[in-house]
């Protein structure tokens, strides 16, 4: 091949790039391997689905719906599920891949937020990360809202109320959306498009752009013996990185089929198409937007009326300022926290561990928090009902800790990063007690210690004084820069 292609005199030092051996690394490529399921499967499915919304009398094997008036769109999803063979193992494959998928880029973008991945000069692929977060979740709710059954009928419904609630412009808006009053003829084919069109076409255009930059910057690395902003130690890409990202990637495949044949997914059969005038009882939205529904229901009924309009401030805030915010705050952070510590003078190609940034670790385990009230608050009426709860008592308590909770959890967060520092300073300066005890001439008795040898990634080694620690600003013991070198 080589007589015939320049493959190695054209792409040896690509083949020879270094990839770091640590599991936290892998993350994107879960991601990475699920969207490859998403688009295997989600072509598969093209081929069945008819997004169209004209009303037809169910005559399927499904004998509770027979006869039933139901779109198209509903009709053809329950045709995949019962008629064609491998139908419903595909449709819950590709379901399972995108709750996966959606999962995997959020676990990620955390490793890179609270290891400090995000630094110069990597703030451009954090925002394109951001970016493909934002998306990934746009693409789960047009799929989601496409088989017009009656759970993704409610979702699309609250979807429209939270559009009526933009001052002004808010009717116009849901107009366009489903082109009449809803529901509308319009809204499933325009979603269809996105959805396997649009969005996909913005997604894998960012995932190549993503890779490229993760190329051409290098990684980041654990700091350790040999390591430094200027190399990276770890498996080159061919043929070591090649086998075993290759065997990840089969293990990703075989556990989406694995979970989609014994757990099941979204059976529409179940909920009946969708109808405006019912509602589905203990509806619940895919778990990567049900912190939407919590700040939903825990925002207060208010409402504003200014110059004959009706500002609906329970459903504009929590639905659409708190994203805004969100994202805002996502895409605003590298820069500020580099401004604030004067790391943006220096690139970092180096990972700081969480306990070495204890303010920073603090903010994140407290937004992590706020996300995890908001997603109960979302199922606060299951949680009430299973747990023989008053439902207006669980609201206010969630109220409550959608304030101090997150407050809690970073002082508590911070405080553990200090004591987990200071345990290492005595362990580095003291060493590994052996489990010895020894009688002093004095007559008392001490344990005996050895030098330690087994250190975490990452970890120092040696006794670093708490002058040194990285708390917020960059650590001036570190090695001098020198000039960038790719690879």
């Amino acid at each position: 091949m080589d007589g015939r292609l320049p493959v190695l005199d054209g792409g040896g030092r690509l083949l020879r790039k270094a990839f770091p051996e640590h599991w936290s690394f892998l993350l994107g490529e879960i991601a990475l391997y699920s969207l490859v399921v998403l688009l295997l499967t989600g072509v598969w499915l093209t081929f069945f689905f008819k997004p169209e919304m004209r009303e037809v009398a169910y005559q399927g094997p499904y004998v509770p719906l027979r006869g039933v008036l139901m779109s198209e769109a509903f009709d053809s999803t329950l045709h995949i599920s019962f008629d064609v063979r491998g139908g419903l193992l595909v449709r819950q494959m590709h379901h399972w891949a995108a709750l996966v998928f959606v999962a995997a880029i959020g676990v990620h973008l955390l490793r890179i937020f609270f290891t400090g991945a995000f630094r110069r000069p990597r703030e451009v692929n954090w925002v394109i990360g951001v970016t493909l977060f934002m998306i990934a979740l746009a693409e789960g709710f047009a799929g989601y809202s496409l088989p017009d059954d009656l759970l993704s009928g409610t979702g699309l419904r609250i979807a429209q109320g939270i559009m009526l609630s933009l001052p002004v412009v808010g009717t116009y808006v849901s107009m366009f959306v489903f082109g009449s009053e809803f529901p509308g003829q319009d809204v499933v084919p325009r979603l269809y498009g996105m959805h396997i069109l649009l969005l996909p076409g913005a997604l894998i255009a960012l995932v190549t752009v993503h890779l490229i930059l993760v190329f051409y910057l290098k990684h980041t690395q654990w700091r350790g013996p040999g390591r430094t902003n200027r190399n990276v130690v770890g498996k080159p890409l061919f043929p070591q990185f090649t086998a075993s990202s290759m065997g990840l990637s089969l293990t990703v495949f075989g556990v989406l089929a694995l979970i989609s044949a014994l757990a099941q997914i979204n059976p529409v059969w179940t909920y009946g198409p969708y109808r405006p005038d019912l509602v589905s009882t203990g509806s619940q939205p895919d778990w990567y937007v049900g912190f939407l529904e919590g700040a939903l229901r825990l925002v207060p009924p208010w409402e504003t009326v200014v110059a004959g309009h009706t500002i609906m401030w329970n459903v504009l805030l929590p639905a659409v300022v708190l994203p805004a915010l969100l994202f805002l705050v996502l895409y605003a952070y590298p820069f500020v926290e580099q401004w604030l510590t004067g790391e943006w003078r220096e690139e970092q190609h180096l990972c700081d561990r969480p306990r070495e940034r204890p303010v920073r670790t603090g903010l994140g385990v407290a937004g992590i928090t706020f996300y995890g009230v908001l997603l109960l608050a979302g199922g606060n009426d299951i949680v009430a009902e299973t747990f023989r709860f008053s439902l207006n008592t669980l609201t206010w308590v969630l109220r409550i800790a959608l304030v101090v909770a997150p407050v809690v959890a970073f002082l508590v967060t911070r405080a553990l990063c200090h004591a987990l520092q200071e345990t290492e300073r005595e362990r580095l300066s003291e060493g590994e007690e052996t489990g010895e005890v020894r009688q002093t001439v004095e007559g008392g008795y001490v344990s005996d210690h050895r030098p330690v040898t087994r250190f975490p990634p990452g970890a120092p080694r040696r006794p670093i004084s708490a002058r040194e620690s990285r708390t917020g600003t960059p650590d001036r013991e570190l090695p001098a820069r020198a000039p960038r070198r790719r690879g």
